[in-house]
């Protein structure tokens, strides 16, 4: 690199420019590229959460760090709110979390109001709920409402628009009004009627969608495991607890369980309600909770009963495999999802997933934005979109 510096290209210097943020400026880098003013500044942001560790072979230690100073952790949530975008902001406050045990600092107002909200910021907070001092309660309670509302505006026009067709679906009429009909079912069922002649098919049945009336009101139980690696399936299924909730054609229960089990439904009109009733952590008891929602079955036919947990069980296997194959016997549609996040599937017990898809009930990780289809599929009894099978 000696001697080039003056006939580097513009692109070549931004090539430069990036491999010096991303190799930290060690004697080692090559890159022989200095940095000044805002890429300076982007550089020390990122040393001070990256920087720690090992001693580069060769090289300095790069280990500016954050120490345990709620100023200095102030002024570096606000400078990598301005030198990086939202969602690099977000990965950075993870890591820190992580890294250099931030944690313990949200616990000061202060430090939540310099913060990204975002879902896994709530995980982390829901948390440390009972650590809170009551002066920092109301701050997180407005940091997890953020987050929720957002949420709901992005998730709940499209849930209730596909949850209320398959409803109409479910209850198909034969002598439905015209603009009721069911075009594709009814074409399949009258093809026999078909005309060449006329190039056209004379439909003796008609196939139409019908509105769903309280007697095949679906009934729908959320339940989800409370343990820490759940966090952010917590929070989406909480938010879409409270939308399903609104859905007059839809009866929803939410339960929460680790080894004790706790029914949220009352509280369904308010997610952050729901959200601070959960303590995140502990151990789970799947076959406890299971049970509960079994007996809070009446018309197993119309019920669609959500597990969401990593199914690393600490009650009884074999009970649990049993309460599973009872209520899918008597009619219950059963999914079960290991996450629902963006983050794909956790680590999980893979012997009971084996053990559930022999009963008819396959676990797989589940976006947010699939959610919506799962549910669908589960109203109509049809076969459920599984993208990760396990």
């Amino acid at each position: 690199m000696t001697g080039m510096t003056a006939e580097v290209t513009d692109p070549a210097r931004e090539r430069l420019r990036r491999w010096r943020l991303v190799l930290g400026g060690d004697a080692a880098d090559g890159t022989g590229c200095e940095l000044s003013g805002r890429d300076a500044a982007m550089d020390g942001a990122l040393t001070a959460l990256y920087g720690k560790g090992e001693k580069p072979q060769g090289g300095r230690d790069r280990s500016a760090g954050l120490g345990a100073s709620a100023p200095s952790v102030a002024r570096w949530l606000g400078d990598i709110r301005t030198y990086f975008p939202s969602s690099v902001v977000q990965v950075m406050q993870r890591d820190a979390i992580d890294r250099l045990g931030l944690a313990t600092l949200l616990l000061e107002p202060e430090m939540l109001e310099a913060v990204e909200a975002d879902v896994h910021l709530v995980g982390t907070l829901l948390s440390l709920n009972k650590a809170m001092p009551e002066t920092t309660k109301e701050t997180a309670r407005a940091v997890v409402r953020k987050v929720v509302e957002d949420l709901e505006k992005r998730l709940a026009t499209r849930t209730r628009a596909t949850l209320t067709g398959a409803l109409d679906r479910s209850a198909r009429i034969s002598r439905p009004r015209h603009h009721d009909i069911d075009w594709n079912r009814t074409i399949a069922a009258n093809l026999k009627h078909y005309l060449p002649e006329y190039r056209t098919i004379v439909p003796e049945r008609l196939i139409g969608y019908g509105r769903a009336s309280q007697s095949t009101k679906k009934e729908v139980i959320l339940c989800i495991d409370q343990s820490g690696s759940m966090a952010a399936s917590v929070v989406y299924a909480s938010v879409f607890g409270a939308v399903l909730a609104s859905m007059r054609t839809i009866s929803t229960r939410l339960v929460v369980f680790d080894t004790a089990v706790v029914d949220l439904t009352d509280q369904l009109d308010d997610p952050v309600d729901v959200l601070f009733g959960t303590q995140l952590g502990g151990g789970t008891d799947i076959n406890r909770a299971l049970a509960y929602c079994q007996s809070q079955i009446t018309r197993p036919a119309e019920t669609v009963v959500v597990l969401i947990s990593d199914l690393y069980e600490g009650g009884i296997r074999d009970e649990m495999l049993k309460r599973v194959a009872a209520m899918k016997a008597s009619g219950v549609q059963f999914v079960t999802l290991l996450a629902l996040s963006d983050e794909g599937a956790p680590a999980y017990d893979r012997e009971h997933a084996a053990a559930l898809a022999a009963l008819g009930a396959p676990a797989f990780a589940c976006t947010p934005d699939l959610f919506p289809e799962v549910m669908a599929a589960a109203i109509e009894k049809r076969p459920l979109p599984i993208p990760d099978a396990a």
